[in-house]
């Protein structure tokens, strides 16, 4: 399959929930995969994996969701965070899909990573790119995070370019047309109030305080029985790649693969080298 034939409209869809209307993408036939997007300023599912469904759609119904308050999908009262998981829930429940691989980049690795520990029975595999895990060495909060609270505070085209910059190895994959794209959606009234819930001056203030959230953390990586493929760019500055040194060890079937010049956008950054290891990890026991 070619990028001509997923295209926004082509792949665009919509399920009505409980909580509201969540706005997803599907491309592809086979078995279900689950996409799940980072956050950040005009984040977006198709944001993240649109150049990536060509890959994925051949072997899988791809399925690529956007959180609340973020993309389309109906905005939330609540930090999105919070929100996400009973959304993935919601979104699983209403298509009838049962256990499932699941995929997720910084935020969405998380929001897998509790869906996988919380219900075992609707993850059948796990990835990851970034997101996971307990930061041994490096500071917190990290420069990534740090420069997206002053974009969520004075949103203007320097700040998002100084943030989108930390967000990858080399700042040449930000295209004018990508930058573009991401100015628009970050813009958006709508979608700056929904991240400010999500990033601020307090939020910075809890990632400084790491040892309080670490129990938690090491006991939800200890409760992933999925086997869980950990994929992190070896230059992240968002999660830095010591943060891998944990779940590696505690999430019982776990590996590790680390994208050498890359960034936090891995899928975006290192797109072919990203398709061939988890298409060959989730197409290994076929």
């Amino acid at each position: 399959m070619t990028m001509g034939d997923l295209t926004y409209e082509a792949t665009t869809r919509t399920l009505q929930t409980p909580r509201g209307e969540l706005h997803y993408h599907q491309a592809g036939e086979g078995p279900p995969l689950l996409l799940l997007h980072g956050s950040g300023p005009g984040v977006s599912g198709w944001a993240n994996y649109r150049d990536n469904l060509p890959a994925f759609a051949p072997h899988f119904t791809t399925y690529v969701l956007d959180f609340p308050g973020f993309g389309k999908s109906y905005s939330c009262d609540s930090n999105p965070m919070i929100a996400a998981l009973p959304a993935v829930l919601d979104f699983l429940d209403g298509l009838a899909l049962g256990s499932v691989p699941v995929g997720g980049n910084s935020m969405g690795g998380s929001v897998a990573a509790n869906l996988a520990a919380k219900h075992p029975e609707r993850v059948s595999r796990l990835v990851t790119i970034g997101g996971v895990g307990i930061p041994v060495f490096s500071p917190s909060p990290p420069e990534g995070i740090k420069l997206l609270v002053q974009f969520v505070e004075d949103p203007t085209r320097e700040r998002l370019m100084a943030w989108m910059e930390s967000m990858v190895y080399d700042p040449a994959i930000l295209t004018e047309e990508f930058v573009e794209m991401r100015w628009q959606a970050a813009t958006d009234p709508g979608a700056l109030a929904d991240i400010k819930k999500l990033f601020n001056s307090q939020s910075l203030a809890g990632m400084r305080n790491r040892a309080a959230s670490a129990p938690q953390q090491v006991e939800l990586l200890t409760k992933i029985q999925a086997p869980t493929l950990i994929t992190f760019g070896r230059d992240d500055r968002v999660t830095p790649l010591d943060s891998a040194l944990v779940p590696m060890r505690l999430i019982p079937k776990c590996e590790l693969h680390v994208f050498y010049d890359c960034g936090h956008w891995a899928m975006i950054e290192r797109k072919n080298e990203f398709e061939s290891v988890v298409l060959s990890y989730l197409l290994r026991d076929r």
